[in-house]
């Protein structure tokens, strides 16, 4: 190929702009598909047709919640893209939910909004009363979030501790807290505290609000990780830390920004579930949502060691969470709620180990080696076998039940185990790699012992005088 003026090869075409979006933009591309995919595949198995006879009440519930999914699995994305980790979004949806319906309260109290028992009226509030609580709610967020800081960068405990010790307690304080506040403000000891407000519950009721505020907080987010120096230096401290700090970054004060992003996220999300479900309750409230802001940011394309992951990706990654959660809920009609913990962890491991695959050569790597592999193709293969049984429709006979039943986890073990098999062959033949090398180390051996015969040869006849010079040198021996 002949060199142009620029020094480039003829003949070489540059990417084009659709195949350079593509490749930025892979993982969105990618959960896009399997939105899609999982859509349709719901549609063919619902007996009920439920998303062709409401298609937009359905459109409209899983925006609302995927929205509030979205929201704090944002923020805990950015955490996880600074190298961290946050295990307390449920707990602070929980708690603030608890401060936003006890301000509420209190300032109804202060202000005279009683009825004649001396309880705080809720309904028809003062806008400004509404304001006021939840600017309240974000400000106690962000105390959430600097103390995980602080027991962080300057305690120095890893954040899964930091952020599990909220887990636990931010839940339990909520659940002592909202019987004292209902105790002084209401003359009971309630675990639960209602609101009654119309412009309150619409924040969350009303789909298309969750909807408008995450795609702002997706707008604003978005632009900090990608058009500003901060949110380049929160991808070089998941990147590598060290490094970053021996680069001048200020690694301190960039772990306070994503902590306190990921509790004031979790704290908005909070506040718009306490208006969905209509007041405060801290033993039921988020419980396991910090799961899924986890699984959410890991679909979307975020790795758990930092440095990775896109804003774009994350909120896709929410939606499809949303979408298998809400085509699980469709399709089984048996308790769907039972399954939702193992489809997240389900998805939590594929979407790790896809992006294990990702970041190295998928078909270099051994999943299942030796005697291990063997005992987990087994387990895998009789775990997808109960799953598929589970969640089997039930029919109209118990006998045709059974059958439906077992069949399904005999078919999805069957072709469980004959891939898993095939996956397991293919890591055992020998790679190109490997010829490679055993190639030269054959040629090696024989040029080596080719060059021994030789030379023994060589040796042999200088012993026996037949070499060069050998006769002479012994005929002139015997002449002397």
């Amino acid at each position: 190929m002949a060199l142009n003026s620029a020094g480039g090869i003829q003949g070489a075409q540059a990417p084009s702009g659709l195949s350079r979006l593509y490749s930025r933009y892979a993982t969105e591309c990618g959960l896009l598909i399997a939105i899609f995919a999982v859509v349709v595949i719901a549609i063919l198995i619902d007996p009920t047709n439920a998303y062709l006879e409401k298609p937009w009440y359905n459109a409209t519930e899983i925006l609302r919640h995927a929205s509030i999914l979205g929201i704090f699995a944002m923020g805990a994305g950015i955490v996880i893209i600074s190298g961290g980790i946050d295990l307390s979004s449920g707990s602070v949806i929980a708690f603030s939910g608890v401060i936003c319906c006890s301000m509420i309260l209190g300032l109804c109290q202060f202000t005279g909004l009683v009825d004649d028992t001396g309880n705080p009226v809720t309904a028809n509030l003062p806008g400004w009363i509404l304001v006021v609580a939840i600017s309240g709610t974000l400000g106690v967020g962000f105390i959430v979030g600097s103390f995980h800081a602080w027991l962080i960068t300057v305690v120095r405990l890893p954040p899964f501790i930091a952020t599990l010790a909220s887990l636990v307690g931010l839940r339990s304080l909520g659940r002592v807290l909202i019987q004292d506040v209902n105790r002084v403000f209401t003359s009971n000891a309630n675990t639960q505290i209602y609101i009654r407000d119309a412009t309150y519950k619409s924040l969350g009721n009303e789909w298309y609000i969750p909807v408008i505020i995450c795609a702002v907080v997706a707008l604003v987010l978005f632009t900090l990780m990608r058009s500003t120096v901060t949110g380049r230096h929160l991808y070089a401290i998941g990147g590598n830390e060290d490094a970053a700090r021996l680069s001048g970054i200020s690694t301190e004060k960039k772990k306070w920004l994503a902590y306190c992003i990921g509790t004031m996220t979790a704290a908005l999300a909070g506040i718009l579930y306490s208006s969905y479900v209509g007041g405060a309750m801290p033993d039921r409230d988020g419980l396991g949502y910090e799961l899924n802001a986890i699984a959410a940011a890991v679909v979307g394309g975020c790795s758990l060691a930092g440095g990775l992951g896109t804003i774009s990706g994350i909120v896709l990654g929410a939606i499809f969470l949303r979408v298998v959660i809400d085509a699980v809920a469709k399709t089984v009609k048996d308790n769907p709620d039972e399954f939702q913990g193992m489809i997240v962890g389900l998805l939590v491991v594929l979407a790790v180990t896809f992006n294990e695959l990702r970041s190295q050569k998928g078909d270099r790597k051994k999943f299942f080696p030796g005697a291990l592999g063997i005992v987990n193709i087994i387990s895998l293969t009789v775990l997808m076998g109960l799953v598929a049984m589970l969640v089997t429709s039930d029919g109209d006979s118990s006998t045709d039940d059974s059958r439906d039943k077992l069949f399904a986890g005999c078919l999805v073990a069957g072709i469980t185990f004959a891939v898993l098999v095939a996956r397991k062959m293919f890591e055992s033949r020998p790679t190109g790699e490997q010829a490679l090398v055993s190639t030269p180390i054959t040629a090696n051996a024989q040029s080596d012992s080719s060059a021994g015969g030789s030379s023994s040869e060589s040796g042999k006849q200088e012993i026996e005088g037949d070499g060069p010079g050998g006769g002479e040198e012994a005929d002139e021996g015997m002449d002397s």
